[in-house]
C-alpha cells in the first residue's frame, strides 16, 4: 500500500508539473452573441472522467440523487469502443463514433501523416488536423453562440479554425473553487458576451479508480468529491438565477482488474516489424510492411486460442457493433491488426507494477457503462430512461440551443427527445 501511494504521488506530481505551467484563461477577442442566441437557455455540460453508472448509489452521492430525480436519469449511457477517454470526450461533442471522428485511442498512428497522436503530447493535442467532426463549441460559434471551457477534449485546437471564447489549456492543479468562481464570472458578463454553451471536466473518480480500483475507499472519497463540487456549482449557477440546463455525464466506467497476471505481449509478434503504441485493454499493431500482416495474424490466431486471454481482429473483421471496422476508419487510423484482452486479463508493456483499476473495454460490459443525469428548465422531472449511447448527446445540446447542423452524425434526436419538456 505504501509502494501504491508513493507511486501516486510521483504519477500526480508528473501531471502537474506536465500541465500546471499554464493556468491562465484564453479568450478570443471579438466574439459576441448575435441578439437572436442572447435569448437562448443555457447548457453546461459536465464530465465526471470514470464515473461508472452504479457510482452515484453504490457511494451514495446524496446531491446528485436530489438532483437527477428533478430532473432525467438514465439506467446508463453506453460509451462508444474504445471505452477511452479522448475518444469518448470527443464523441460526446461530435456525436460521431471514434472510427468516424478521428480520435481511435488514446494514443494511435496515422500511416498518412506518418505520424503519432498520444493524449500526454501537448503539441499534436493542440493541433486540429487530428480531429473531424463538429464539436459543439464550433457549431455554436459558428452560429454566433459564445461558448466556454473548462476543459474538454480538444477545446485547446482550434477545430475548422474555432476555439470556444473562453477556455482553458488542460491542467488539475487549480481548485474547484476558483474553477466554479470562472462559471459565475462567465455567466455574470454582459448579454452579448456570455456563454451559453459550457464544459466543465471533473479528473478526481478515474484517478483514484485506477490507482486503488472503482471499490476503494479512496474511489468513494473521489466520489463524495464529485458530488460536493456539482452541489456547489449548481448552487452558484442557480444563484443568478438564468434559465441554465445541467447535463452530467461519463466518459466510461471502470473495472477491477487481475494485476497479478497481466498479458505480455504475444510472443509471436517481431517488434522489428509492427509499430505499436502503448495500451492495456486494446492492441494496434501497425505493420512496417503490408506482407507481414497475414502470417503474423495466424501465429496470433493460435496464440489466442491456445491462451484463451484475448482476441485477435483484423479490422475488416471487428464485431459491428463496435463501429470500429475497415470501412468505419475514415481516417485510416486502426492498427493492421487489433488485439483485444479478456476481462480481468489486459496487456501489459513494460515491467513496472500495474494499476488494478482500467477501462477501454467492450462497453456493452456493465462494468464500462457511463452515467446520464440531466436537469433544468428543458428537462421532465422525475424521469428515468433506459440506458443509450453517448452519440446521441450531441443532437439533444444542439435542439435545447437551437443549433442547426447539416454534417451527417451518429447521434439521433429521437432517441433523447422524449426527455424534454414539450
Amino acid at each position: 500500500m505504501v509502494l501504491r501511494k508513493v507511486a501516486f504521488l510521483l504519477a500526480l506530481a508528473f501531471t502537474q508539473h506536465s500541465f500546471a505551467q499554464d493556468t491562465t484563461q484564453k479568450i478570443v477577442p471579438n466574439r459576441f452573441n448575435s441578439p437572436a442566441q442572447e435569448q437562448k437557455p443555457y447548457v453546461i455540460l459536465i464530465s465526471a472522467d470514470g464515473f461508472r453508472a452504479d457510482l452515484a448509489d453504490k457511494f451514495n452521492a446524496k446531491n446528485l440523487q436530489r438532483l437527477r430525480a428533478g430532473g432525467v436519469q438514465a439506467d446508463y449511457m453506453q460509451p462508444s469502443f474504445p471505452s477511452l477517454t479522448f475518444p469518448n470526450h470527443y464523441t460526446i461533442v461530435t456525436g460521431l463514433y471514434p472510427a468516424h471522428n478521428g480520435l481511435v485511442d488514446n494514443g494511435f498512428y496515422d500511416e498518412n501523416r506518418q505520424a503519432s497522436y498520444t493524449m500526454g503530447n501537448k503539441k499534436a493535442v493542440a493541433d486540429s488536423s487530428w480531429y473531424g467532426g463538429t464539436p459543439l463549441w464550433v457549431l455554436a460559434e459558428q452560429q454566433q453562440m459564445v461558448t466556454a471551457s473548462y476543459f474538454w477534449v480538444a477545446s485547446e485546437s482550434a477545430i475548422k479554425g474555432v476555439r470556444p471564447t473562453y477556455y482553458y489549456n488542460f491542467n488539475d492543479a487549480t481548485g474547484i473553487d476558483e474553477r466554479i468562481g470562472t462559471v459565475k464570472k462567465w455567466l455574470q458578463l454582459p448579454e452579448n458576451q456570455r456563454p451559453h454553451f459550457i464544459t466543465f471536466y471533473l479528473s478526481d473518480v478515474d484517478h483514484q479508480e485506477h490507482m486503488y480500483g472503482p471499490d476503494s475507499k479512496e474511489a468513494a472519497a473521489a466520489v463524495q468529491f464529485v458530488d460536493s463540487s456539482v452541489a456547489k456549482l449548481v448552487a452558484t449557477v442557480d444563484s443568478l438565477h438564468l434559465p441554465v440546463n445541467f447535463i452530467f455525464v461519463s466518459d466510461h466506467g471502470m473495472t477491477q482488474t487481475d494485476i497479478e497476471h497481466p498479458i505480455a505481449l504475444p510472443s509471436v509478434i517481431d517488434t522489428t516489424k509492427f509499430y505499436i503504441p502503448w495500451g492495456d485493454a486494446l492492441l494496434h499493431l501497425y505493420a512496417k510492411d503490408k506482407k507481414d500482416v497475414q502470417p503474423t495474424y495466424k501465429a496470433l490466431q493460435q496464440q489466442a486460442k491456445d491462451s484463451g486471454s484475448f482476441d485477435v481482429y483484423l479490422p475488416a473483421n471487428m464485431p459491428e457493433r463496435w463501429h470500429y471496422s475497415k470501412k468505419d476508419d475514415r481516417y485510416n487510423r486502426l492498427g493492421d491488426i487489433i488485439l483485444v484482452p479478456h476481462l480481468p486479463r489486459f496487456f501489459s508493456m513494460n515491467t513496472r507494477r500495474p494499476m488494478p483499476g482500467k477501462h477501454g473495454f467492450d462497453p456493452a460490459l456493465p462494468d464500462m457503462h457511463a452515467t446520464f443525469y440531466a436537469w433544468g428548465p428543458a428537462f421532465n422531472q422525475g424521469q428515468r430512461i433506459a440506458g443509450f449511447e453517448n452519440v446521441h448527446v450531441y443532437p439533444l445540446v444542439a435542439r435545447i440551443l437551437g443549433l442547426h447542423y447539416t454534417e451527417k452524425i451518429d447521434g439521433d434526436p429521437k432517441v433523447l427527445a422524449p426527455t424534454l419538456k414539450q
